[in-house]
């Protein structure tokens, strides 16, 4: 979150983040967003009876503010097909790993236990099913001997603060979009739709 909002300070970054929303009152972000003069809102989960409750009350909040994109950054709740479906290809999601592989929870003790050399993060619309594809953008770090999560973790985040604002550009500029549950984008990119991003820092290739 931190990084979107670094990165929408440019004027010419085509995108603003107009609404800072939580599902929890403790989250962090809403103080940081605040901080930074961002409007605000929280809809705590545990108030609704169920899930679908639970987004209406969400989807009023983003109707009030006028927001044309919903950008995921650490919302760990599941979305079900009926807010998926309202947001169909206005919805974005990180992952930490490069799917599809390893998708869900621990992602990087489970990179550690496969014995992968080449671990990251993945920017992708958000569908009906866990972590699932399109893939709009894609970050690839290495794992090093003697990782652990925590180390080889750091290393993702850093990618991931690089990635994120990266792909959202491509998205809000319109420069990538979903159509039939496929990724389409200008000639100019990759026609599978992913980005690489290796060490050194910025060293940003399509």
């Amino acid at each position: 979150m931190t990084s979107l909002i670094a990165a929408a300070r440019d004027p010419a970054y085509p995108a603003a983040v107009d609404l800072v929303l939580s599902n929890r009152p403790d989250a962090p972000g809403l103080a940081r967003a605040a901080a930074e003069g961002l409007a605000t809102a929280c809809v705590d989960h545990r108030a609704f009876a169920d899930r679908e409750a639970f987004e209406r009350a969400v989807q009023d909040e983003l109707d009030r503010h006028g927001i044309d994109l919903v950008v995921l950054a650490g919302f760990m709740r599941v979305l079900t097909p009926w807010l998926i479906g309202r947001w169909h290809g206005r919805l974005v999601n990180i992952h930490p790993s490069l799917l599809p592989s390893f998708r869900g929870l621990h992602t990087h003790e489970r990179a550690i236990e496969a014995g992968v050399r080449i671990h990251g993060a993945t920017v992708h619309f958000v569908v009906p099913g866990l972590d699932a594809r399109p893939i709009i953008a894609q970050a690839a770090v290495p794992v090093e001997p003697g990782d652990t999560p925590e180390s080889l973790g750091a290393r993702v985040l850093e990618a991931e603060h690089r990635l994120y604002p990266h792909a959202l550009a491509l998205v809000a500029s319109g420069r990538v979009k979903l159509l039939d549950g496929r990724i389409v984008g200008s000639a100019d990119r990759n026609p599978a739709g992913t980005m690489l991003m290796s060490p050194p820092p910025n060293a940003l290739t399509r």
